[in-house]
């Protein structure tokens, strides 16, 4: 990450294309780190979604900077692109490296209600699932359609109630918990929209 980390930090990790970073990021990020006790979080800004087009995206240092604009002032938040150092493009392969490169820390894997509905789409989605503690945030108008999703289905007996959140992290995976406080329904696709 390019500094250094004391032993057993909590951290969450949420990744996407942040095209453009905005106040929902911002407001799943603190509310995760809240519920979950987290001391850390990290923006892992993607070079490119495999799931998205390419001429989608705004040019990836011009989404790094815009995410640290939004991040300023919350000196827990880390703003990175991580992947693009690691040469990774997938979840899987970037989670496994950097867990791999910070043993003596403990991560969790932040997401949206919209990215559960589809994570069976992912790569090797079930292997996430048993590699890392997942915690989806609410989106408004994606909690049927993630409650009822493939991969909601799969791991229903290893979903953790709310009050159960701050164990998440220390849980041995597959592990998540759905925390349905989320309520700013700023989007980066609507933003692009509006440009």
């Amino acid at each position: 990450m390019g500094y250094p980390l004391k032993p057993g930090l909590k951290i969450g990790l949420l990744g996407g294309s942040f095209n453009p970073a905005h106040g929902g990021h911002l407001e799943i990020t603190q509310r995760a780190r809240s519920a979950l006790g987290l001391d850390q979080c990290w923006w892992l800004v993607t070079p490119q979604n495999p799931l998205k087009s390419a001429g989608d995206y705004a040019p990836l240092h011009k989404r790094l900077r815009q995410a640290q604009n939004v991040a300023q002032g919350h000196a827990w938040l880390r703003v990175t692109d991580i992947e693009t150092k690691l040469g990774t493009r997938y979840t899987i392969d970037s989670l496994t490296k950097i867990i791999t490169r910070h043993p003596s820390q403990r991560f969790v894997w932040i997401m949206g209600a919209d990215s559960l509905a589809q994570f069976h789409r992912w790569k090797d989605w079930q292997r996430i699932g048993r590699l890392i503690p997942i915690c989806v945030m609410s989106r408004p108008g994606d909690e049927r359609d993630a409650l009822s999703s493939v991969a909601a289905r799969r791991w229903a007996r290893h979903r953790l109630p709310r009050r159960q959140a701050k164990k998440l992290i220390s849980t041995r995976p597959p592990a998540w918990v759905y925390l349905p406080i989320v309520h700013n329904p700023e989007s980066a696709t609507r933003l692009r929209q509006l440009k």
